[in-house]
C-alpha cells in the first residue's frame, strides 16, 4: 500500500500547478489604476501574481538605481528606462512602449457637460481654457515637472500660453499625477493639469468640464516599460501587455496605444 499511495500522491502534486510567482512592479501613478485592471485579467490567465507600487516616474528610478527589488519597470516617459539600460540595470532588449499619455486641463463640478476643443484661439467656446487665460481662479495643479512627466508636459503648456511665469505663485506642485488629481478633486486647487485617464476612469469625467490640450503643445508622453530581473513571470507579463486583450483595456482607459496615431 506504501508505494502505492506515494505513486498517488506523486501525481496528485504534479496535477497541482506551481506555486504563483510573485511580480513586483513599479508603475507611474497615472497608469497604475489601469494596471491594475490588466493584472487581474492576466493573473485569471496565469499562476502568477502582481504586486503594484505606484508613483512618479522620478522618485521610482531613484529608487531602483538604489538598488530597490522591482522586477518591472512602467514608467510615465522613456527617458528613464532608457537611463535604466544604459547603467545595466534593466535588460536590455525588453523595452517597449505601452501607451502615449494625454493631457487635459481639469476643473471639477461646475458643468454638468464636457467641454474640449483644439482651438487654442477661442477661449470663449471652452470655459476652463477661459477661465485659465483670465487667471478666474486661486491655485492651479500640476505634478512636479522634474519628477513627472505629465508634470513637464503641464510647463510645457504654460510656456507655449506665456502663462509659466505669470502663475508661479498660484502652481500647488503634486509629486506626481494622482497627487495633482487629489488637490483639484478635494478643492485645494480649482483647476489641474492632469492624465485624461483620471477622469475617464472616475465618475468625476461626467461633473466637470476640461480642456483637451493640442498634442503640439507638449511633448510626447511616451510611455515605456522594462524588465529589470528577468525571470519566466515577468516575460509572460510583458508578452500579455502586447496582445489584443491587453491593448484594448489600455485604450479604453484614455490612452493612445503603439497601434494607434498620436494626433
Amino acid at each position: 500500500m506504501k508505494p502505492l499511495l506515494f505513486v498517488l500522491v506523486f501525481l496528485l502534486l504534479r496535477s497541482i500547478p506551481a506555486s504563483a510567482d510573485e511580480i513586483r512592479v513599479a508603475v507611474a501613478s497615472n497608469f497604475a489604476p489601469t494596471l491594475k485592471a490588466l493584472a487581474l485579467v492576466f493573473e485569471k490567465q496565469s499562476e502568477h501574481r502582481l504586486v503594484l507600487a505606484s508613483g512618479s516616474s522620478g522618485k521610482h528610478y531613484a529608487q531602483i538605481s538604489h538598488g530597490a527589488p522591482f522586477d518591472l519597470f512602467f514608467a510615465a516617459d522613456a527617458k528613464r528606462p532608457q537611463l535604466l539600460e544604459r547603467k545595466g540595470l534593466a535588460i536590455v532588449g525588453s523595452r517597449f512602449t505601452y501607451a502615449y499619455g494625454k493631457l487635459v486641463l481639469w476643473q471639477p463640478h461646475t458643468h454638468k457637460l464636457d467641454y474640449k476643443t483644439t482651438e487654442i484661439n477661442t477661449p470663449a467656446e471652452n470655459p476652463v481654457l477661459g477661465k485659465l487665460k483670465q487667471a478666474g481662479f486661486r491655485y492651479l495643479a500640476i505634478a512636479n515637472p522634474k519628477l513627472a512627466p505629465y508634470g513637464k508636459a503641464a510647463e510645457e503648456t504654460l510656456v507655449k500660453l506665456n502663462l509659466w511665469d505669470t502663475y508661479q505663485t498660484r502652481i500647488v506642485r503634486g509629486e506626481n499625477i494622482a497627487q495633482a488629481f487629489h488637490f483639484v478633486t478635494t478643492g485645494n486647487a480649482q483647476l489641474g493639469f492632469i492624465a485624461y485617464s483620471q477622469i475617464k476612469n472616475t465618475d468625476t469625467h461626467s461633473t466637470g468640464s476640461y480642456w483637451d490640450i493640442p498634442a503640439a503643445y507638449y511633448q510626447p508622453i511616451t510611455q515605456q516599460a522594462v524588465i529589470l530581473k528577468h525571470s519566466p513571470a515577468a516575460v509572460a507579463f510583458m508578452t500579455f501587455m502586447r496582445s489584443p486583450v491587453a491593448i484594448g483595456i489600455i485604450h479604453r482607459a484614455g490612452y493612445f496605444t503603439p497601434t494607434e496615431n498620436r494626433p
